[in-house]
């Protein structure tokens, strides 16, 4: 089984973006299944029905999120549906949608399940601890994490906590596609950040100008997202689905 996932995706110009590619890198690759990470495909931040909509057409099978995904109260209903959607799932029990989404092709079965970080965030549940619970109600072999969190501390040792015991552990949330993909020594495939879908000469997917002004001056200021020059950041990942053990995992950069 090949799985895409692709980092997250920055406002309309990411949607357009990975619309445009991820159908070739279907077919190049043979993938599977396609799982972007959403949360800021809506411009101005969050996740809006409309923006959910474009990445299942542009060929997403799941859509995860984390920390923005619940800014746009209009994605309530639609997260409540649980059609592909999912939040981190060690936020509040009162909390729209589920952390946990379980795609059925017939002959094959992927869990994806969404982990929002504790260190440097908003406050949630224990990740690990959650974790440890829907492992145990879980009975599939292939399962994917999107562990949406800011330290690397933190991102490596959900790596090797779920070494072994998940299919792949992916980071999300830094927007900096990281260099250290990896089959770890009981077969989880990992990496501490995927990237993002965005303007390549911004920083994290925002106008370059607006950011090192806000250093330059600790003021607030309304953040724009950079349209041009979008770059694409993804990890191809390759799971034996009768074992649910990684084979592989590689890089890739869409410019």
């Amino acid at each position: 089984m090949k799985v895409l996932f692709l980092g997250d995706i920055v406002g309309k110009s990411g949607c357009e973006f990975a619309a445009k590619h991820i159908g070739s890198l279907k077919k190049t690759y043979g993938v599977d299944a396609c799982i972007i990470n959403g949360e800021n495909s809506a411009e101005g931040n969050g996740i809006t029905p409309d923006s959910a909509q474009m990445l299942f057409a542009a060929g997403a099978d799941v859509i995860t999120t984390g920390n923005h995904v619940l800014k746009r109260r209009e994605i309530f209903p639609v997260l409540d549906e649980q059609n592909g959607i999912i939040r981190p799932a060690n936020y509040h029990v009162s909390a729209p949608g589920s952390g946990v989404f379980i795609l059925d092709k017939l002959r094959w079965q992927l869990c994806v399940i969404n982990l929002q970080g504790q260190a440097g965030m908003e406050p949630c549940g224990n990740p690990f601890e959650k974790i440890d619970a829907l492992l145990k109600e879980i009975h599939v072999k292939n399962i994917l994490v999107d562990f949406h969190a800011e330290m690397t501390s933190e991102k490596k040792a959900m790596g090797f906590y779920l070494d072994g015991r998940v299919s792949a552990v992916v980071g999300t949330h830094t927007h900096v596609q990281t260099a250290d993909e990896r089959i770890l020594p009981n077969g989880t495939a990992y990496i501490t950040d995927v990237g993002m879908c965005g303007g390549k000469n911004s920083v994290l997917g925002v106008k370059k100008d607006i950011i090192i002004q806000k250093f330059l001056t600790n003021l607030p200021s309304r953040f724009e997202y950079e349209h041009e020059e979008v770059e694409m950041n993804a990890v191809l990942i390759t799971i034996d689905q009768n074992t649910g053990k990684a084979l592989s995992i590689e890089r890739l950069i869409i410019s």
